[in-house]
């Protein structure tokens, strides 16, 4: 029994972005499950965080693209030829492909073939990060091999999957965890009391005490102009356009710097945006990097900022773990009251919230807090206290394992008493 394996489904591995899977992964290692991961894709980010060096789960890439591994993907549909659930997964995809005839989902199929194969005997529960497409080869390969599967979701797979194959993602899998109120909301509107809440959290260990931000900062100095900070993927959802018109109707005697961590599809058209704006001397794009150059960053700086916003399809962010992270550090927020943020930050207790899409309100809301230290030192106190105090990971990573250890086998036991839903409340 002790040998036993849980398969870990990811769209793609390592990833800078999804620092909180890495975690997850790691603590559940911790807490002696044996891992393997399975990639949709290959890396394309240029640094590694030290969490997946820490990270001892193989790694196994599937595919990406059908053609480029004709032979694996044959071999996976001749080996399929030999299951007596074939014809049930044939009936399945063929629902599916009549409702998202796409060569997404061929390749999905294709995936779950070659994974039904490779998957060694000892893998006894396949669990997928995402109800999208990572969800879809998940699905597809269980079934397939008589396994069970289970899945944490999270923002965007959440909100652009179609109703019909959420609902019926949600009615197949043995049991899911989503990572915020309002996704668990979303997702109990289609199959109630499927998905249980489970916060990422953080693993405080990893982090640094917070410095003192006893700095005293207003932006009145043009020789120590206050220092701002936005991490996050350079996509629509994250709102960056409206923090650059923001800080263009700044006043003038207002003087910052603000630097922008994350690579992404906008990054060419944000930079033309913050040149058109006249703000290319005070604007500093730094690119993807790694979590400990995260956290450098957020030690010097004065304030964090975080617009979010829906994007297009109805894309939307969770609770960003970048927010906790903030927070480890004592760095005050400003933020959007959008999608999980609320759970986390109340405003004018542990940060600032203003309403998405509002670069006005977004400005205002940094005028006033640039011109009062004391507040933000006050704020980013209380975001940590409420960090420690409600978000630590141990609560989600107990119950994710505990949920494991039953789907894969290893006995109800080594649970002991995991409840039902993470103690973490808003």
């Amino acid at each position: 029994m002790s040998e036993r394996r849980i398969a870990v489904v990811l769209k793609g591995y390592p990833r800078l972005s999804e620092t909180f899977i890495a975690q997850e992964i790691l603590a559940l290692e911790r807490r002696g499950l044996r891992l393997e991961i399975w990639s949709l894709r290959r890396p394309t980010d240029r640094f590694h965080h030290p969490m997946h060096k820490a990270i001892r789960a193989p790694v196994a890439y599937l595919p990406e693209y059908l053609h480029n591994a004709p032979l694996r993907v044959m071999r996976g549909a001749l080996a399929a030829l030999r299951r007596p659930r074939l014809p049930a997964l044939l009936a399945l995809f063929a629902r599916d492909f009549v409702r998202d005839p796409t060569a997404s989902r061929l390749r999905r199929l294709g995936q779950a073939l070659v994974l039904a194969r490779e998957l060694p005997a000892e893998s006894a529960h396949i669990h997928v990060h995402f109800l999208h497409t990572p969800a879809s080869v998940a699905r597809y390969a269980a079934l397939l091999t008589g396994r069970g599967w289970s899945f944490s979701a999270h923002a965007k797979d959440i909100w652009t999957t179609p109703d019909w194959e959420l609902a019926e993602k949600l009615r197949d899998a043995r049991w899911g965890v989503t990572c915020t109120r309002d996704g668990q909301r979303r997702l109990d509107e289609l199959a109630q009391g499927r998905t249980l809440l489970a916060y990422h959290g953080l693993d405080l260990g990893r982090f640094p005490e917070a410095p003192s931000r006893n700095d005293p900062r207003d932006g009145t100095d043009p020789a120590a102009p206050l220092r701002l900070l936005c991490v996050g993927r350079l996509v629509a959802k994250k709102g960056h356009d409206d923090l650059i018109d923001a800080l263009a109707g700044l006043p003038t005697t207002l003087h910052w710097r603000l630097a922008l961590i994350g690579g992404g599809e906008l990054c060419g058209a944000l930079e033309a945006r913050v040149r058109e704006c006249g703000l290319a001397g005070r604007v500093t794009f730094q690119g993807a990097l790694a979590q400990p150059a995260v956290i450098a960053a957020m030690r010097e700086a004065d304030l964090f900022v975080l617009p979010t916003k829906p994007g297009p399809g109805g894309d939307r962010d969770g609770l960003p773990n970048v927010l906790m992270e903030a927070a480890s550090q004592a760095l005050p927020i400003l933020a959007t009251a959008f999608g999980g943020t609320p759970e986390f930050i109340s405003d004018g207790v542990h940060g600032v919230l203003v309403q998405p899409g509002d670069p006005a309100a977004l400005a205002a809301a940094l005028i006033g807090m640039a011109g009062d230290p004391d507040r933000r030192r006050r704020l980013g106190a209380a975001a940590r206290a409420r960090l420690v105090k409600d978000f630590s990971e141990e609560a989600a990573v107990s119950l994710i394992a505990g949920r494991l250890r039953v789907s894969a086998g290893l006995g109800a036991a080594a649970i002991g008493s995991a409840p039902e839903v993470s103690p973490c409340v808003s």
